[in-house]
């Protein structure tokens, strides 16, 4: 298996692994970044496309090695990591641990992996039995009080945020980061906190951060205009959408938020169809599509229409084939418009955006 070769390739190097149920392709590619700029250099293996490196593999000089551990089929416990970030510990994958309590143990049985003299940097509100004692543990967060965090946070118009970096012995005043979105403050803090465990070059970080390029499907812009957005994300966990839509109100008040969701598996929607509904129900107007199956077959009685059904009463809401969402977009007066979901609803992102590029076309020939 992969990850068993990962684990005899990690052999002898100093490496770096980012943890969590979500938010780990970002921060360990973040991390990836910031380590050839400022820590001096090494390789990676991420799980998504760097646009920096435009690569999901980074091969350089140096001991340092950046990996993400994948909790999925208990993959990460084939790693010895030096210093770790968990970024979360939900309930996922339970067609693979049966319960939640399964999966804490096994981020417990990671953590207790780390080698000794490591380091553990862990979400401020995660909780995980640390059997670990020859480790230090830090926290980290958004904002304060804690380990590592970020202050003084503005958001700039085009949606980027500028803040100074805090860390235990020192402050990296003035970093603007490179990709909008506030969640993603949140895994630089993180990544730049195992940068901090490993050393690194102040002002190479602050530049490191301002030109982080980000990952591909996640949190992509392909439209960003005063009268029209569209991004498109790989959420496929409740928390990760209420996270992504959470930065979109931020970063766009007072806009009208539509999404086109593709829920990812028949078991997680089993699972987690009310907290899907949720989540969802934060928007204006909810579009789904049919359950995307990767490895499952179908499960009878489990389809879109369980979110549909929960959905907060007076949100507007629509079903349709995967096939028809251009059509249906047609006719909708779009101000911000999110594609969500880890399956193949970004085969269609390409036309979405010629289709938006159309009616902002359309719009300009009316105007004269």
């Amino acid at each position: 298996k992969r990850s068993r070769l990962l684990g005899a390739i990690s052999g002898g190097k100093y490496v770096m692994a980012v943890a969590g149920t979500h938010g780990k392709t970002t921060t360990t590619t973040m991390a990836a970044w910031f380590n050839r700029v400022a820590g001096g250099g090494g390789s990676a293996f991420l799980g998504g496309i760097s646009k920096n490196f435009g690569s999901n593999l980074v091969l350089g000089s140096g001991p340092r090695l950046v990996v993400e551990a994948d909790e999925f089929d208990r993959s990460f416990l084939q790693l010895h990591p030096d210093a770790a970030v968990v970024t979360a510990a939900d309930a996922d994958h339970l067609d693979i641990y049966g319960t939640h309590e399964a999966v804490k143990e096994a981020f417990a049985q990671f953590v207790a992996q780390i080698r000794p003299g490591g380091a553990l940097i862990v979400k401020r509100g995660v909780e995980l039995d640390l059997r670990n004692p020859e480790i230090s543990v830090y926290r980290y967060g958004y904002d304060g009080p804690c380990d590592f965090y970020a202050d003084r946070i503005r958001v700039l118009d085009d949606g980027r945020y500028r803040f100074d970096l805090v860390f235990p012995d020192r402050r990296l005043e003035e970093c603007t980061l490179g990709i909008p979105g506030r969640v993603n403050v949140e895994n630089c803090v993180a990544a730049a906190a195992l940068l901090w465990v490993a050393g690194f070059d102040d002002r190479k970080l602050r530049e490191a951060i301002a030109s982080f390029s980000g990952v591909r499907r996640r949190f992509d812009f392909y439209v960003n205009e005063p009268g029209r957005v569209y991004m498109d994300d790989y959420a496929h966990h409740p928390n990760e959408l209420r996270a992504a839509i959470g930065s979109l109100r931020e970063m766009f008040p007072g806009r009208r938020l539509t999404v086109v969701f593709q829920p990812h598996l028949y078991t997680r929607t089993r699972d987690f169809y009310q907290d899907f509904a949720d989540s969802l129900s934060l928007l204006d107007e909810v579009i789904l599509v049919d359950i995307y199956p990767a490895r499952e077959t179908p499960i009878p009685g489990v389809t879109s229409k369980l979110i549909y059904d929960n959905l907060r009463p007076g949100i507007e809401k629509s079903m349709c084939k995967k096939e028809e969402i251009l059509n249906i977009l047609k006719d909708k007066n779009i101000e911000v418009l999110i594609t969500l979901g880890a399956g193949d609803i970004d085969n269609y992102v390409p036309e979405i955006k010629k289709e938006l590029e159309k009616m902002k076309n359309e719009e300009r020939r009316t105007k004269n």
